[in-house]
């Protein structure tokens, strides 16, 4: 004969499943909303001396905000008071209180982990998730909000390898001076991650030195001491910080960004080219600007199709061949980012810098001039291999936040929505 193991609990307690509850009565409304009647099952101790009460002084009736269960449901704890027969415990009655429901909740835990977990893993709006569990959107921001707390000091997380990138957090405004003139401004924050984990550690306000460095003042000594790398895009403004906050750590330059001035520079040659020779932009007529993507494409990734097209290209439309020479210096620019050896970027960068010379164009000595000035980060990437791509790629997860959102107000907000789901997606 099969004998049931485990708890022994009623059905409808069970299918309820609050744990330190039991269901005592439910009534539904004519509205089709069930009320369920729990009580609880935990053992009622004393918060000041400990000794559990077995007698009961009152019982009052409280409504709980929980999930709802196969539809809406309304949920009242007939809660009650005891008394404390401890004579040497100065308190004499006391509320009971569980792990579900604490000291002056209204919501149980089991609600408030579900919202924080369909926002945050989920990835779901507040809003929607707030109309889905029929509470209000505050308590859902506050879960929020109290779960962000939770995270703990960044101090708590030492890293060796740090990455600094910047992000839009609104879009651009313009604002209208005392002399009716337009400003533009554009809202801008700043993201600090682990670039070994992808981890987010904070997220600052602005793009400058001001926000990194007092960021960076904020850690503890030890926290400071321990980073060994840090990854930036070309910007004086992080690198100023860096060399205050962490003078021992070594800055690394991100690959992504200097090709990324290297195409900037081949369309402003071929922008330029074309308007001196034709006297117009360019049209979809002409070869340069028909195969202007093309110009952008790593050259040894080409196929010999794509290759001849090219050369076609600067054949047809490159009459004073500046278009070809900038293409020949993004290219070896390339070739020197990916140097296996330091030895090897030396030689690289004599290459470029007798391009740039032979080339004789503004553009190209813009490209040069910053180059020469993040040598030494260069040889850091070169040696170290740190980059910015966990950096990148927190900022895409934090940009699919914003859209989920449909924007953000309130920064803090925005900070805690960005905190949690880094701090969910690296410890899955």
């Amino acid at each position: 004969m099969f004998e049931p193991t485990g708890s022994q609990r009623d059905a409808a307690s069970a299918i309820f499943n609050l744990p330190d509850y039991r269901v005592i009565g439910t009534t539904e409304d004519p509205d089709g909303v069930r009320r369920v009647d729990v009580e609880s099952t935990a053992p009622p101790g004393c918060p000041g001396c400990g000794v559990l009460a077995v007698r009961v002084h009152s019982r009052r009736r409280q409504r709980l905000r929980d999930l709802p269960v196969a539809g809406p449901t309304e949920v009242v704890w007939v809660k009650r008071r005891w008394f404390c027969d401890q004579a040497r415990c100065g308190r004499r009655t006391f509320s009971e209180v569980t792990d579900q429901v604490p000291a002056f909740a209204r919501s149980t835990a089991r609600l408030c982990q579900s919202l924080v977990a369909a926002v945050v893993v989920s990835g779901r709006a507040a809003s929607e998730v707030a109309r889905a569990h029929r509470v209000s959107w505050w308590l859902v921001a506050s879960m929020l909000t109290a779960a962000a707390d939770l995270i703990g000091d960044p101090d708590q997380h030492p890293v060796r390898r740090l990455g600094v990138d910047e992000h839009r957090y609104r879009s651009v405004r313009f604002f209208r001076e005392p002399d009716g003139g337009w400003r533009r401004y554009e809202p801008w924050m700043t993201t600090l991650v682990d670039a070994d984990t992808g981890r987010v550690l904070g997220v600052v306000d602005g793009r400058d030195s001001a926000g990194v460095g007092a960021w960076l003042a904020a850690r503890s000594a030890a926290w400071r001491h321990a980073v060994e790398v840090v990854a930036i895009d070309p910007s004086a403004a992080f690198r100023r910080a860096l060399r205050e906050h962490l003078p021992a750590a070594a800055v690394s330059v991100d690959p992504f960004h200097l090709v990324k001035l290297a195409n900037d520079t081949l369309t402003q040659v071929r922008q330029r080219v074309v308007r001196e020779a034709k006297g117009r932009r360019g049209r979809g007529i002409d070869p340069a600007w028909t195969n202007r993507r093309l110009l952008l494409r790593a050259g040894n990734t080409l196929s010999p199709r794509a290759l001849a097209r090219l050369k076609a290209t600067l054949r047809a439309d490159d009459p004073t061949d500046e278009i070809g020479a900038a293409w020949g210096i993004k290219e070896a620019l390339r070739r020197l980012l990916t140097s296996g050896s330091l030895a090897e970027a030396d030689e690289q960068r004599m290459r470029v810098g007798a391009f740039v010379l032979a080339a004789d164009m503004p553009e190209t000595d813009r490209l040069w001039s910053t180059v020469d000035a993040w040598w030494e980060a260069i040889e850091v990437l070169i040696v170290t291999g740190v980059t910015n791509a966990r950096t990148e790629a927190a900022n895409t997860t934090i940009k699919q936040i914003k859209r989920t959102g449909r924007g953000y107000r309130n920064a803090s907000n925005y900070r805690a929505r960005i905190l949690l789901a880094s701090a969910a997606r690296t410890a899955a």
